[in-house]
């Protein structure tokens, strides 16, 4: 097994999400993943902390982005615009593997430590979002409110999108979720 051969990340992220979808999150040992991968645990432990990063890995990105989309948004952008702009940092992070986005739900949903685990991320980036409009002035109670309104955009649009049959673009599925959200508050 080579020691520093090129794409091990990939090829381990590929080992785990098949492993966990076999057999089981909890079954899977990172042993059996670095040998699915063609190379050692220690390899595994140069790229991930533990076998739950596999899932969580780009978090921190999608936090640094997000705030970086709030922070080159015009001035003069609404509240849930500079919210879809920091969705939209995050959809070009995730939004290019839809197969890779299904079987991570696929395992996430299957586990319950892993479901909190996912919660607890949107949340954590709910939180950023949220920090990052007060930056921009807005005030505290409309700032949790839309970083949580998008957040919910999110979950119902990522869902659309996994789901779709069809080719459905996961920046689509978002702007089409906001635009139902503005609706349901117009009506209401």
């Amino acid at each position: 097994m080579g020691r520093w051969e090129p794409g091990a990340g990939g090829r381990l992220r590929e080992a785990a999400l098949d492993l966990y979808l076999e057999r089981g999150f909890e079954q899977t040992m990172v042993a059996d993943i670095a040998e699915r991968a063609g190379v050692t645990a220690r390899t595994f432990f140069r790229h991930f902390a533990d076998k739950r990063e596999v899932l969580f890995e780009a978090s921190a990105e999608l936090e640094q982005r997000s705030v970086a989309a709030l922070e080159a948004a015009p001035a003069t952008a609404s509240t849930l615009d500079l919210v879809a702009a920091a969705l939209d940092a995050v959809v070009d992070v995730i939004g290019h593997d839809r197969e890779f986005a299904r079987k991570r739900h696929a395992v996430i949903m299957a586990n319950p430590g892993l479901r909190e685990r996912e919660l607890i991320k949107l949340a954590d980036l709910s939180a950023v979002v949220a920090d990052g409009l007060r930056r921009r002035g807005i005030e505290e109670v409309e700032a949790g409110l839309a970083a949580e309104a998008g957040s919910a955009v999110y979950r119902v649009a990522f869902q659309r999108w996994a789901d779709a049959a069809d080719g459905l673009d996961l920046h689509e599925a978002i702007r089409q979720s906001f635009a139902q959200l503005r609706s349901l508050t117009a009506a209401g």
